[in-house]
């Protein structure tokens, strides 16, 4: 079956921006009793956004040690939690392991295989939103930037600088910060809005696939 497209990056850009968490709503637990303010409310949750990042190789042979910061958000809040911190460790290993807790994200093959290395501990109850998309049609990888396209009409970008800095980092960035609560946090909002989108698309008129899109490149010429 022809796949439909995706909404191209161009495309996207000219969409009113994501609608990003602010400053005061991202929480990096760092003393024991932060860690326990952010068990209870992330055990609190039914869905939660969900990513990682790790500090990125540039070298043919380097150990990769990541994940080093696994992401987890709702539509109003997003925790940061450092791997090199044990009580971080120790939380990550609950809630992904937690069956009550749905975690969604895009492009979790990776983490699929790495985290469990990483926690010493199995992933429980984790949604691929990109398996989403292909049922309707699209293909395997729409990722998070289609996605918030398609389903919420925003533009959600990434700084290229920010996804290669060191993620092993003591202390993160600002920008950093920003960067990987929102990889959480708009799973979290797509999540929330995407059985809407999905009962308006048959009512929606028809994106023409990719083969329908080739055919009429050909007769241009």
């Amino acid at each position: 079956m022809p796949r439909l497209i995706a909404p191209s990056k161009d495309e996207s850009a000219l969409l009113p921006p994501f609608l990003e968490l602010p400053e005061k709503a991202i929480f990096i637990p760092q003393t024991p009793a932060e860690f326990e303010a952010a068990f209870r409310a992330i055990h609190a949750e039914q869905i939660l956004g969900f990513d990682t990042e790790s500090k990125p190789l540039f070298n043919v042979g380097q150990h990769d040690s990541g994940p080093h910061l696994v992401q987890l958000a709702t539509a109003q809040q997003a925790w940061l939690l450092q791997l090199h911190l044990p009580m971080a460790l120790e939380l990550s290993r609950e809630v992904l392991a937690a069956a009550h807790i749905c975690k969604v994200g895009f492009g979790l093959d990776n983490d699929k295989h790495s985290l469990p290395r990483r926690l010493g501990a199995p992933l429980v109850n984790i949604q691929d939103l990109d398996s989403r998309f292909k049922q309707l049609g699209y293909g395997p990888s729409v990722g998070v930037r289609a996605a918030a396209a398609l389903v919420l009409r925003q533009s959600f970008r990434k700084s290229k600088r920010t996804t290669t800095s060191n993620w092993a980092a003591t202390d993160l960035t600002a920008a950093q910060r920003r960067y990987a609560a929102n990889d959480a946090h708009a799973p979290a909002v797509i999540y929330a809005h995407l059985s809407a989108w999905e009962s308006t698309i048959a009512t929606q008129p028809r994106r023409k696939t990719q083969g329908e899109q080739t055919r009429t490149l050909g007769q241009d010429f």
